[in-house]
């Protein structure tokens, strides 16, 4: 999952801001829209609250809003109108770097694919399964059916959590 110059900016301006406010960065969306461009800020608990079964709450989302605008102000990195949100990454989270899924092996995913992967009849661009295992160059998936993938995470456009209520 490679981040564009323009994310990589913007998380690089808006992360000691998001930090300030006692919260994890978890990621960031940015979509130009002619004159009015969308901000999307994901955050998260930061990993001692999480072992204290603590979440984003409202409060967190409205001062990480408050501290970016200020920055961006500053800064300025996005040319004319935007929108700002902030929220948590939720339950079907989007995975915004490889690192991020380390910690849901075990669990469903669903993956787009640069490259479609499979033979034949089988080719496909999108796999949904069960995160088996990942390292630095690849992850291991087994989809419902059994089939098993060896995916390199280079060919990885997008990758979201897929929750299954227990």
């Amino acid at each position: 999952m490679k981040l564009s110059t323009k994310v990589t900016e913007l998380t690089n301006i808006i992360a000691p801001a998001v930090a300030a406010c006692d919260v994890a960065l978890w990621g960031i969306e940015f979509a130009p829209q002619g004159n009015r461009s969308l901000l999307r800020i994901y955050i998260e608990a930061l990993p001692e609250e999480q072992a204290q079964d603590k979440h984003v709450t409202i409060e967190d989302c409205a001062a990480v809003n408050h501290q970016v605008s200020g920055i961006l102000e500053v800064h300025d990195p996005i040319a004319g109108e935007f929108i700002l949100e902030v929220s948590s990454p939720g339950f079907d989270r989007a995975f915004f770097s490889d690192e991020q899924m380390h910690a849901y092996v075990g669990q469903t995913v669903s993956l787009r694919l640069i490259q479609a992967i499979g033979e034949g009849d089988k080719k496909r661009r999108k796999a949904t399964g069960t995160l088996d295992s990942i390292n630095d160059t690849s992850l291991q998936l087994t989809a419902a059916d059994g089939e098993q993938f060896d995916i390199a995470l280079s060919n990885i456009d997008k990758a979201n959590l897929i929750y299954e209520d227990a």
